[in-house]
C-alpha cells in the first residue's frame, strides 16, 4: 500500500497472497542457505502474518520510506530478519541483489533488522524483550502528535518470557494506547526447544487479558483469518490489543516444520534443494 492508501483492503486476493508467501519462503530459505546461518524456522511461521499485514493494512511507500505519517512496523523478534527482508522485497523497499546481502559485512541486510541499514526498517533488534516498549513510545509520540499512524509490534512467544515485555505491556493498558497493536508469532518453539521444555507460559490469552489488553486468536497460516484478525486489531480503538497467531515453525518446508533444530540453522545444500522443490 501506499501512503495515501487508508485502512483494510478488503478486495485482498487470497490466491495472491498464498504466491507471495511461497515467494518469500523461497527467498527466506535461499537467504539463509547462501549466508550459511540465520533464523529459518521463526521467518517461515510469521511470514503469512506479514504478507497479510503489508500488503493489506500497512500505509507505507517505498518511494518515501521516511514519510512521517507511514505506520510503523516493530520486528520485536529481530533474528527473523529474512522474514522482513523477503516482504520488503516484495513491497519494492529491496532488491534480489539487496536480499543477497544477507549477513555479509557491509550488506544492507543483517542478522538482526537495523533500522540504520535497511530502508522499510523502523526498528533495530538485538536483545529480545525491547520492541513493545519501543513500540509503545511510538504509539503515544503518534497520539502526542494528533496522528493516526499505528504501531504494529510483532513478538515471539518465547520473548514473552521477557519481563520488560509485561511492564511494557502494563503501561500501554494503563494509558489506553489504542492505536497499539501487537501480534505474537506463537509457535511453540524457542532457541533450544519446546517452550514446554524450556519455560512454560500455560495460558498466553489469559495473560494479556490480565494485563488489560483486548485479545484475539486466529491461524496464523490462514488467510482469511489473519486478514479479519488485522480488521479487528484496527476496530479496537479504547485500548491496546494483541493478536495471538498460532503458528508452525518452519512451515511450509516438510523438515523444518516443528523442528526446534532450525530455530538457527541454516539448509545445507541438499535441504536447499529439497526446500525449494517442496516451494515450488
Amino acid at each position: 500500500m501506499t501512503k495515501d492508501a487508508g485502512g483494510i483492503n478488503h478486495l485482498a486476493d487470497i490466491d495472491e497472497l498464498r504466491s507471495i508467501a511461497t515467494r518469500c519462503r523461497r527467498e527466506i530459505v535461499k537467504m539463509t542457505h547462501r549466508a550459511s546461518a540465520g533464523h529459518p524456522g521463526g521467518s517461515l511461521s510469521a511470514i503469512d502474518i506479514l504478507v497479510a499485514l503489508y500488503k493489506t493494512r500497512l500505509r507505507i511507500d517505498p518511494n518515501e520510506p521516511d514519510y512521517p505519517e507511514r505506520d510503523r512496523f516493530i520486528m520485536s523478534k529481530g533474528h527473523a530478519s529474512p522474514a522482513i527482508y523477503a516482504i520488503l522485497n516484495v513491497m519494492g523497499f529491496l532488491t534480489v541483489s539487496d536480499l543477497n546481502s544477507y549477513r555479509i559485512m557491509g550488506g544492507i541486510c543483517q542478522g538482526h533488522v537495523d533500522m540504520k541499514w535497511t530502508p522499510g526498517v523502523d526498528f533495530s533488534a538485538g536483545s529480545l524483550g525491547m520492541g513493545l516498549s519501543f513500540g509503545l513510545g511510538v504509539a503515544l509520540a503518534s497520539r502526542m502528535d494528533n496522528s493516526d499512524r499505528a504501531a504494529f509490534v510483532m513478538l515471539g512467544d518465547g520473548e514473552l518470557q521477557e519481563g520488560q515485555i509485561w511492564e511494557a505491556a502494563m503501561a500501554a493498558a494503563h494509558h489506553e494506547v489504542g492505536n497499539l497493536k501487537v501480534i505474537v508469532d506463537c509457535n511453540r518453539i524457542q532457541n533450544d526447544d519446546f517452550m514446554e521444555k524450556q519455560l512454560r507460559l500455560f495460558d498466553i490469552p489469559a495473560m494479556w487479558k490480565g494485563f488489560g489488553w483486548a485479545v484475539r486468536e486466529c491461524d496464523g497460516h490462514d488467510f482469511n483469518e489473519i486478514i479479519s484478525s488485522i480488521e479487528w486489531l484496527d476496530s479496537v480503538k479504547d485500548r491496546p490489543a494483541v493478536l495471538i497467531a498460532n503458528t508452525v515453525k518452519g512451515k511450509g518446508v516438510s523438515f523444518m516444520e516443528d523442528n526446534p533444530a532450525f530455530h538457527g540453522a541454516a539448509p545445507n545444500d541438499e535441504q536447499l534443494l529439497q526446500a525449494l522443490e517442496e516451494l515450488s
